[in-house]
């Protein structure tokens, strides 16, 4: 009797600690009809990219990085999810100059004169950045041999951008650890005008274009759609979400 009890209590205890981790994920935050919400425009006739990203490509890509939408209070879980989003809806967008509405519309960068154009919701780019990410999310060099994955395998397309959104490289912290509070500016962050804030995450995406250039399209495109995106999370957007006076990272 007293086996079965124990037998018992501990498959309740592993149910509950299953039950704590499920909810913990990605998809806890960006449901499935919060994501349709989100990103309703991108399966329009005039997207090129309809019908490619999908809610349970981006769970099953979301999965293979624990810590992804899972650090931190409910605040901070749901501040990374806006962010990753209003970042990459950006990159992709379609949809008319501030409506902040046409996120996921292109799959594939619409210049493709170099064979690592950008692709996927990061819109990917540079044979480095390939080679890199194809090591990161374990296919070795099929990135590099078959660059074209990104733009047609939705869940590798998803893994690639949320490498990216997760991994530091050379002097750039990651965007992961930006959001969530976990980056302390180095003393040539500090000189270089780089703060704690949404706008340094621009600037490790695509600070040599569009930041230390004071005001521009660009970034407040991706602030129009981090900040619809908070709203739909009921989250604050926190401060210091431009670039427009900080040195990009490849100026030290």
């Amino acid at each position: 009797m007293k086996f079965n009890v124990s037998a018992v209590a501990l498959s309740c205890l592993f149910f509950l600690f299953l039950t704590e981790t499920l909810a913990q994920n990605a998809g806890s935050i960006v449901t499935r009809e919060l994501f349709e919400q989100m990103l309703s425009f991108r399966n329009s006739d005039v997207c090129p990219g309809k019908g490619f990203y999908t809610y349970d490509a981006f769970i099953a890509a979301a999965n293979s990085f624990p810590a992804f939408g899972t650090t931190g209070d409910d605040t901070a879980r749901k501040k990374e999810m806006a962010a990753f989003f209003g970042q990459t809806s950006h990159e992709t967008n379609g949809g008319s100059a501030g409506t902040f509405t046409g996120g996921y519309c292109f799959v594939r960068q619409i210049d493709q004169s170099e064979r690592y154009y950008g692709r996927g919701p990061i819109q990917l780019t540079h044979q480095s950045n390939y080679e890199r990410a194809g090591q990161g999310i374990g296919v070795g060099q099929d990135l590099v041999n078959n660059p074209d994955l990104v733009a047609t395998d939705a869940i590798i397309s998803f893994k690639t951008a949320i490498w990216f959104w997760m991994t530091a490289q050379d002097n750039k912290p990651s965007c992961h650890n930006v959001i969530i509070g976990q980056w302390t500016p180095s003393p040539a962050d500090t000189a270089a005008n780089r703060v704690p804030g949404y706008g340094v995450i621009t600037n490790i995406i695509n600070g040599g274009l569009e930041c230390g250039m004071g005001q521009n399209t660009a970034v407040e495109s991706r602030i129009g759609f981090y900040r619809r995106y908070c709203g739909m999370l009921n989250v604050p957007t926190g401060e210091n979400l431009d670039c427009n006076n900080q040195r990009n990272f490849a100026q030290g």
